[in-house]
C-alpha cells in the first residue's frame, strides 16, 4: 500500500518529483502539509482545504490525547472520521512537545514525565504511548517518538538526544510492528543531530539503518541560520536513501521550502502560514506584507498580482487592511486561506518545474523575486 516512486529528478540540484501512495490517496511531492494540531486547520473548513489543493494535513498526538482524548477518538472511528477529512493525515508523535514544553517535563531514556499545559495533570509519554495513540488516531503516516534538541545546544546534549532518538525509534518500531496495522499506517523514523555534522551523520545512519518507509528530518528551523539548515540538509542528502520520502519537519518559510527542495526534500509542514494569517501578515511572490500598515488603506490592488486564490480574486488590500485593523474574523480567514494557498502552490510549482526539466530556472527566479525576511508595506 505504501510506495514512494520518483518520477523525475533535477540533474543539476537533485530536486525530486515523486508520488507516495497511502490508503487515503496518492500524495504528489514535493508537498506542503497544513498543520491541524487539534483536528482542525485553524480558520479553514475541510472543503476549503481541498479547494486550495491540500493533499495531506497534520494532527498532533500529544494535543489530541489531552483533548478530546483517546476514548472519544476511538468511538469516532479515528481522526479521519472525527474531523471528516477524507485525504491522507500525518500525525506528529508528540516528541516535539518534549522540546516545546521543556519547562513542564523530565526526560529519561525510559520516558518523558510531562505535565499537561492545560491543567497541570501528569502524563507519561513514551514510544509505546505514542504508537498506541497514533494507532487510535489512524493516521496514514505516524512518526517515531523522538527528542528534538533546542538551539543552541552543546555537542554533548545534542549527542544525548541523538542516542535517545535512536533508542526510541527502535522501541517505536517494535511496538508498531507488534500492535499497529502496517497495511493502513506507515511509520517514519526521524533524524536528529542539531547543527553538528558528525551527529547528523550518526543519526541518519542509525535511523535509516532501521529501514522505515520514510524519514523525517527534525531539529531544524528551531533558531539556527538558514545557512546552517541548508548545510545540514546537504550532509543528509548524501546519506539518506534515495528511494524513500524525506520530510523536513516544521519548515514553511517560502525560501526555506524552495532551497530545501533543491536539496532533495519531499515533504514540509509548518504553522507559519496559519499563524501569520491570524496576525495579518501574508506571503506574496515578492515577499511578506504587514496588512495592518497604513499604506494599504487606499490601495485597491489584490494582495498579490500573481496569485489566483479566492482572497486575491475577490478583495483589495484596502478592504483586507480594514478587516485586520477592526479585528474581524473574516480577515483572519482570508489571510490564512491566501497563505496556505501560496505555500501549497510553491511546492506544486516546484514539482511542475522538476518534471519539465526547468527547476534551476524556477529556483533562481523565485529567489530573485522573493525578498528574504522582508516585511514591506508596498
Amino acid at each position: 500500500m505504501f510506495e514512494f516512486r520518483i518520477i523525475a529528478q533535477c540533474p543539476v540540484t537533485g530536486a525530486r518529483a515523486g508520488e507516495f501512495s497511502t490508503p487515503h490517496g496518492v500524495i504528489q511531492t514535493p508537498v506542503f502539509m497544513p498543520v491541524g494540531t487539534l483536528a482542525t486547520v485553524k480558520a479553514m473548513s475541510p472543503d476549503e482545504l481541498v479547494d486550495i489543493g491540500s493533499q495531506i494535513i497534520l494532527g498532533n498526538t500529544y494535543h489530541l490525547y489531552l483533548r478530546p482524548g483517546s476514548d472519544i477518538l476511538t468511538k469516532a472511528g479515528g481522526l479521519h472520521s472525527f474531523m471528516n477529512w477524507k485525504r491522507p493525515i500525518l500525525t506528529d508523535s508528540g516528541g516535539f512537545q518534549v522540546f516545546s514544553l521543556a519547562r513542564l517535563q523530565k526526560i529519561t531514556d525510559e520516558s518523558v514525565l510531562c505535565r499537561s499545559h492545560i491543567d497541570g495533570s501528569q502524563l507519561v509519554m513514551s514510544p509505546e504511548w505514542s504508537m498506541k495513540m497514533q494507532g487510535v488516531l489512524g493516521s496514514d503516516i505516524a512518526m517515531c517518538f523522538d527528542q528534538c534538541c533546542e538551539y543552541p545546544a552543546t555537542h554533548e546534549k545534542a549527542k544525548e538526544a541523538v542516542n535517545r532518538t535512536t533508542l526510541w525509534a527502535k522501541r517505536s518500531k517494535k511496538y508498531f510492528s507488534d500492535n499497529n496495522d502496517s497495511k493502513r499506517q506507515a511509520l517514519f523514523g526521524i533524524v536528529q543531530g542539531s547543527v553538528y555534522d558528525d551527529l547528523r551523520r550518526q543519526s541518519a545512519e542509525e535511523i535509516c539503518g532501521l529501514d522505515f518507509p520514510g524519514y523525517g528530518i527534525g531539529g531544524l528551523s528551531v533558531g539556527e541560520s538558514h545557512e546552517a539548515m541548508y548545510h545540514s540538509l546537504d550532509i543528509l542528502n548524501d546519506i539518506m536513501p534515495r528511494q524513500k520520502p524525506r520530510y523536513l519537519m516544521g519548515v514553511g518559510y517560502p525560501l526555506n521550502i524552495v532551497e530545501s527542495i533543491a536539496r532533495g526534500v519531499d515533504m514540509f509542514d509548518c504553522v507559519m502560514p496559519t499563524r501569520n494569517g491570524r496576525n495579518a501578515t501574508v506571503f506574496t511572490s515578492k515577499g511578506r506584507l504587514n496588512m495592518r500598515g497604513a499604506s494599504h488603506a487606499e490601495d485597491f490592488r489584490p494582495l498579490d498580482d500573481e496569485c489566483d486564490c479566492y482572497t486575491c480574486r475577490n478583495f483589495t488590500r484596502s478592504y483586507l487592511r480594514h478587516l485586520a485593523v477592526c479585528g474581524e474574523i473574516l480577515g483572519s480567514r482570508l489571510f490564512t486561506l491566501h497563505n496556505l494557498y501560496f505555500t501549497i502552490k510553491i511546492a506544486r510549482m516546484a514539482r511542475e518545474a522538476i518534471i519539465a526539466g526547468k527547476f534551476p530556472e524556477f529556483l533562481e527566479d523565485f529567489k530573485a523575486k522573493f525578498h528574504d525576511d522582508n516585511i514591506t508595506e508596498s
